[in-house]
């Protein structure tokens, strides 16, 4: 093969046709006709003397070849991103860019107002498209089309690029003026009603076995190495609807501290530090090594980090 020969097109069609295996798929995702795609795949599997993809029952699948050449082609692409991206600066102030992010519960309740107040000074202009983790999978992020994902996660994808956002510890909101209050220890934790919610990760949840605690997160694993269990009344994924079921119900709600402290205001809430040790929980970001090199991209982990940094401080965390 001679470079002359070479559409670099061609590539992002390449890389397109190999993360979707679906010639329409990957049309619709660079913008361009079904036509154009195939056309686009006949001239790769005559530039490469092999078929790239192959229908079968499973539908399109990557040939030998394709699979060898799928990383080559994205690290390619991935440096000729970063070159066009050299000297280029995103001008924020004048901007009306639409970043889409993935943001737990959590998250989105504690870190994305004050983050959308720095923006409407420095911003004004440009809009966060919030999603919660049903709505995106890690395709969506691993082609770029969600810009940023901000959660728990225990295992991400060795792929993508991550950094901390902060390190939180756990607080019990317990209802005020309770029995439960006034004598908090493990013994009145262990024998009041629980509220448990929690939501990592990416995609469509599924239901909860309560007799699966290991699989509850840090707080059930915790009490479990200890040889104890939580009674949970109430599972939920909403932590609006966690703390107000301590508030309304009389359930403690055992949290990470951010989340506990949107209720500092309430009378009918008191927060308390948990009876036994659990292990912190560490908010991350994640995004797609496609938009690494992007100008606004980089400008807004910068903006995102920063406002971390200033609302980790202010609570000591």
């Amino acid at each position: 093969m001679q470079l002359d020969k070479i559409d670099l097109n061609l590539l992002r069609y390449l890389d397109s046709l190999l993360r979707e295996q679906n010639v329409t798929h990957a049309a619709n995702q660079l913008g361009i006709t079904q036509p154009a795609m195939s056309n686009g795949l006949r001239r790769l599997r005559d530039l490469f003397h092999d078929p790239l993809l192959v229908r079968t029952s499973d539908g399109m699948m990557p040939t030998a070849l394709a699979i060898q050449l799928q990383p080559r082609v994205q690290s390619i692409l991935q440096a000729v991103d970063e070159v066009l991206h050299l000297g280029q600066n995103f001008e924020a102030h004048s901007s009306s860019r639409v970043f889409r992010i993935m943001a737990s519960d959590y998250a989105e309740a504690t870190l994305i107002p004050p983050l959308m107040k720095k923006l409407q000074d420095e911003a004004p202009n440009v809009i966060l498209d919030v999603m919660n983790p049903s709505d995106v999978s890690f395709h969506d992020v691993e082609k770029g089309k969600v810009d940023l994902v901000i959660n728990r996660f225990d295992l991400p994808p060795q792929s993508f690029h991550q950094k901390s956002v902060w390190v939180d510890h756990f607080s019990c909101l317990v209802p005020a003026n309770s029995d439960i209050a006034k004598n908090f220890n493990l013994d009145t934790y262990l024998n009041s009603p629980h509220v448990w919610v929690s939501k990592t990760g990416f995609g469509v949840g599924v239901g909860i076995q309560p007799e699966e605690v290991q699989k509850l997160g840090w707080v059930d694993g915790t009490l479990a190495d200890l040889g104890f269990k939580r009674n949970i009344r109430l599972f939920t994924r909403n932590y609006n609807v966690a703390m107000r079921a301590t508030e309304q119900l009389g359930l403690i709600a055992t949290l990470p501290s951010l989340a506990t402290r949107l209720m500092k205001d309430n009378s009918s809430v008191i927060v308390l530090p948990p009876p036994f040790d659990i292990p912190p929980v560490e908010l991350k970001m994640l995004w797609s090594p496609l938009l690494q090199h992007d100008p606004g991209h980089i400008w807004l982990r910068s903006t995102i980090a920063g406002c971390a940094k200033t609302i980790a401080e202010n609570n000591n965390l």
